[in-house]
């Protein structure tokens, strides 16, 4: 398999699957403004979207969207239980969060990436986003993570659109439970080794 991403973008949640279930795998450095990837294919070709992350198959199969990489992953080693078992109500529970991350967390945060948004108008982003927030605190309040005690491919996705708020100024101190969340995450093996593999290539640049 190889998986194409981008630094500080949503492609570190399944970098993260990908090694906390120990896949064999390639990563592919993809440059968001050129949309090219690091051996100077264009990547609108491989992703008529334009964005990561991307999961190419060893068929050859270009499998795209977050959140359906994240299920294909594990679903192929059911036993790691990052996820529950098709069919099952707790799998459903699982959609409802991949979805909520989806249209309420990620798609909140993004466009304060625009440099070019009215004060005004990241402002009330950002109150939204602190409404958002302030649930997932009451349910951290509760349980260690989004599922209950077990971690799973929702609090990878959560972990990884969560760290884009150190470019906000958006001070996780506020929710406490968020913030130790967000560190016991962040001090998981395969976090760790995803995020120091993808550091290391970016700082090296295009092969």
């Amino acid at each position: 398999m190889k998986l194409y991403y981008a630094p500080e973008t949503c492609s570190l949640s399944p970098h993260i699957v990908l090694r906390e279930l120990g896949l064999s795998f390639d990563l592919v450095l993809v440059d968001n403004r050129k949309k090219t990837t690091e051996d100077g294919r264009d990547f609108m070709a491989i992703n008529p979207k334009g964005y990561v992350a991307v999961l190419e198959l060893d068929d050859g199969t270009i499998l795209t969207e977050g959140p359906a990489i994240l299920l294909y992953l594990a679903d192929l080693h059911p036993r790691a239980e990052l996820a529950p078992i098709m069919g099952s109500g707790e799998r459903y529970r699982l959609l409802e969060w991949l979805a909520f991350l989806n249209s309420e967390i990620h798609a909140g945060l993004a466009p304060l990436f625009d440099a070019s948004l009215p004060a005004a108008a990241g402002e009330r982003f950002r109150a939204k986003i602190h409404k958002r927030f302030d649930y997932l605190e009451g349910v951290l309040e509760r349980q260690d993570y989004l599922m209950g005690e077990r971690f799973g491919v929702a609090d990878a996705y959560l972990y990884t659109v969560m760290n884009w708020c150190r470019f906000f100024a958006i001070d996780l101190a506020r929710w406490p439970a968020l913030s130790r969340y967000r560190e016991r995450i962040g001090a998981r093996p395969a976090v760790r080794e995803a995020r120091d593999a993808e550091d290391n290539r970016s700082k090296r640049g295009p092969a």
